[in-house]
């Protein structure tokens, strides 16, 4: 089976009618400059700090997360995963790619039997009590996703689901609807988990929440509902061996981190948009988006200095933002780089009936199909893109399935670590997300003991006091 490939002829010189990289530079300086972050990423991965690569190869763990999805009770209507950033993103994307459209609104046989798959993220208690009143909890089953294993947002529903587990099937409720994915050692999860006789499945030491997909943060929810983690899994492999060369032009994870790196360094084009032309990927663009943001976006470089660097990502949605985003695109500012995902071969088909009208505007659409309508705008865009002189890639997948699935995983993981040791941070923290964390819980505190008199703490930010109010 033939892995995604990487279109890049409209980000080089030549090509583009302006600007672009000069392919000289391509074989030059910039694979130079590719091999020393390859060798980077290559170093850490041997000292075990990068631990993503291995997933594809960790057999016994495959094996024990198949286990532990076979044993969701039968009967099993509903399966909810439960996390926040990483430990939700990836689970969504595969959920999206991998089901058949609108999975959750199907009934029982059309699901052969499958729980409808549902995720929850945001503390948001509309979303959160409608959906715990909508299920029927004696058929649902919780998967509680916190590499952690102290994420706030995910403590706060196990508390409040669990209530809801106790008051509807009893004390011993979390024994048979609960599993607990976290990390392999310590940590508030694995405690409670523990105490109230619930299973367990750990998510590498050495992966990181926004790295997990491929663990059973991503993999366990997917194959409970009928994914073929497998072949996930095999997809990644391959491409991982694909880019297993610190040769430039052989690498497409590398080519992909580099074009990019160059494009917001030398182009001043910080913001990289992922557009897929396929609404199953969009969930893809999303979790691009938080891999992209939060491995890149940092103060400090790994040597300490200040930077302050990082390109923005913004996922879009083709060929739906042709009409809302390609203006700006087109004419805006040139602060933009658009990497679009095309399929091969869509799946499924609908031809374009013939017009009733002899109007020339449904000329083109005759004995056409959508398929082909949604390829042609998109080479379309990156045709016109190209000839404003606006940078742009592809990458092209033969279809959506589940290899090729897990090889665009593994390709984005990859460059991303390269673009890391690229831009010289690390990749693999994030030290913001961790001062908003601890804030939070200090807020938290601190309105719980001014429930109870008056709050010692004076006015932070404006309009804790409203005066900077309007």
């Amino acid at each position: 089976m033939a892995a995604p490939v990487l279109e890049f002829g409209n980000m080089v010189a030549g090509v583009l009618p302006q600007g672009g990289v000069a392919p000289d530079r391509l074989k030059g300086e910039l694979a130079k400059r590719f091999r020393r972050a390859f060798a980077e990423v290559e170093e850490r991965r041997a000292s075990g700090e990068i631990g993503f690569f291995g997933l594809p190869r960790d057999h016994a763990l495959a094996s024990r997360t198949r286990e532990a999805a076979a044993a969701v009770f039968d009967g099993c209507e509903a399966l909810v995963v439960v996390g926040i950033g990483g430990s939700a993103l990836g689970a969504r994307a595969l959920r999206d790619a991998l089901l058949p459209p609108a999975w959750n609104e199907r009934g029982s046989r059309a699901r052969a039997g499958r729980p409808r798959f549902h995720v929850l993220d945001n503390p948001d208690p509309r979303t959160v009590s409608a959906l715990i009143e909508r299920l029927d909890l004696s058929r649902t089953f919780f998967n509680f996703v916190s590499k952690s294993g102290a994420t706030t947002e995910t403590l706060a529903h196990f508390l409040v689901i669990h209530r809801a587990l106790l008051d509807a099937l009893g004390p011993r409720a979390a024994e048979r609807h609960v599993l607990v994915t976290t990390g392999p050692e310590g940590g508030v999860f694995r405690e409670l988990a523990a105490e109230l006789g619930a299973p367990t499945l750990p998510v590498p030491e050495n992966v990181g929440g926004r790295f997990s997909v491929l663990s059973p943060a991503g993999l366990f929810p997917a194959t409970a509902c009928g994914i073929d983690a497998t072949a996930v899994l095999a997809g990644a492999d391959e491409m991982a061996r694909r880019c297993a060369t610190p040769e430039l032009d052989g690498n497409p994870a590398g080519m992909l981190a580099v074009l990019l790196h160059w494009a917001d360094t030398e182009t001043d084009a910080p913001i990289h948009v992922f557009m897929p032309y396929a609404d199953r990927a969009r969930a893809l663009a999303a979790w691009f988006q938080q891999l992209w943001a939060e491995s890149l976006g940092k103060a400090h470089d790994r040597r300490g200095a200040r930077v302050e660097t990082g390109p923005t990502p913004l996922p879009a949605a083709g060929a739906q933002d042709q009409h809302s985003l390609l203006q700006l695109f087109m004419e805006g500012p040139r602060d933009k780089v658009a990497v679009f995902l095309g399929l091969r071969d869509p799946g499924v088909d609908v031809p374009i009936p013939a017009s009733p009208s002899r109007d020339p505007a449904f000329s083109h659409l005759a004995g056409r199909t959508l398929f082909q309508l949604l390829g042609a705008e998109r080479r379309a865009t990156a045709e016109a893109l190209r000839r404003a002189g606006r940078p742009n890639m592809t990458i092209m997948a033969d279809r959506l399935d589940a290899w090729n699935v897990g090889a665009l995983f593994m390709l984005l993981q990859i460059a991303v670590v390269y673009t890391g040791a690229l831009y010289g941070v690390d990749p693999l923290d994030q030290p913001g997300v961790e001062l908003a964390k601890r804030l939070t819980r200090d807020f938290m505190l601190e309105d719980a003991a001014a429930e109870r008199g008056p709050s010692p703490r004076p006015p932070e930010t404006p309009g804790d006091d409203g005066r900077w109010q309007v």
